[in-house]
């Protein structure tokens, strides 16, 4: 018995198809160059930094004197340092410290940011000037300053340098979140919220805030960059993440006595700390520029 299909069908379906060809086309059309790479790149970067201690090929503790300052071969891929640690296992697990402190003091300012700034558009009046005018006084206070007179008073920590980077990395955020609010709240379906007696918390959390999550996202991977550097510039000057554990601050810290005789000390952290910031910058680019689509 032999069965015959459709002739309307098919075509119905083959003009499905090729409908959802086209939206995947455009879609493809609006990723710009940089959210691929930088997708890519930090995609690369967190696996590595995932699996790092247990692909390393030696372990990034062990010292041996006598191979210290070993050039780069079969053994040791990119050396030694000066106290015969391998410098690929210690670049394959200096990196997980830097950058869970830099993305748990993201989210922390995100969260912070978006509550403050969306409160403050909805409050208005007195309120919002007053949140306005702490925001610009935070702003004004470089993120290391703050950091090293809150270490200087407290002690270095993890839990210091979170605290500290999060006190003044909020306020971009609370800026940006009110001001993305303040549109929103001219919108038709907001004022129909408003007229139906909705109250402000449901307004906030079902209309606001996600029509700001999109360009608040792409500012997060934007400033995640800065944050990497930040924690890492307070590494280097040991206000960071703090010995025996293996950071790439720290790293060329150390080694900064020997850049004359084995440069590749300094360079391979330095390198590896540029492309981590590099590739979250680039993604956050990119979805910005997707977001403008």
């Amino acid at each position: 018995m032999s069965t015959s299909q459709n002739p309307s069908m098919s075509s119905a379906w083959t003009e499905d198809q090729a409908i959802s060809k086209l939206k995947f086309l455009r879609l493809l059309a609006h990723w710009h160059w940089t959210l691929i790479i930088g997708t890519a790149m930090s995609a690369i970067i967190a696996v590595l930094l995932v699996l790092g201690p247990w692909i390393a090929p030696h372990d990034p503790a062990a010292q041996s004197l006598l191979k210290r300052l070993k050039p780069p071969s079969a053994t040791y891929w990119l050396g030694t340092d000066e106290l015969g640690r391998d410098l690929l296992s210690r670049i394959l697990t200096g990196g997980q410290f830097a950058v869970a402190i830099s993305a748990l003091t993201l989210l922390l300012c995100v969260v912070i940011g978006l509550a403050v700034g969306m409160m403050s558009a909805r409050a208005g009046g007195w309120l919002d000037e007053l949140m306005m005018r702490i925001v610009d006084l935070i702003l004004s206070f470089p993120d290391v300053i703050v950091a090293m007179f809150m270490v200087a008073i407290f002690g270095s920590g993890y839990v210091t340098l979170i605290v500290s980077l999060t006190v003044v990395g909020w306020a971009p955020f609370a800026r940006l979140a009110r001001s993305l609010t303040l549109t929103i709240n001219t919108r038709e379906y907001v004022a129909a919220a408003e007229v139906l007696g909705c109250r402000p918390s449901f307004i906030l959390f079902r209309h606001v805030l996600p029509n700001i999550l999109r360009p608040v996202a792409a500012i997060t991977f934007l400033r995640f960059g800065h944050k990497l550097i930040t924690v890492g510039g307070l590494s280097y000057l040991g206000l960071g993440v703090q010995p025996p554990h293996a950071d790439w601050a720290l790293m060329m810290a150390s080694s900064q006595n020997y850049f004359d005789r084995v440069p590749l000390l300094i360079i391979a952290p330095g390198l590896a700390i540029f492309l981590t910031a590099l590739s979250v910058t680039w993604l956050g680019q990119g979805l910005e520029k997707w977001h403008r689509h």
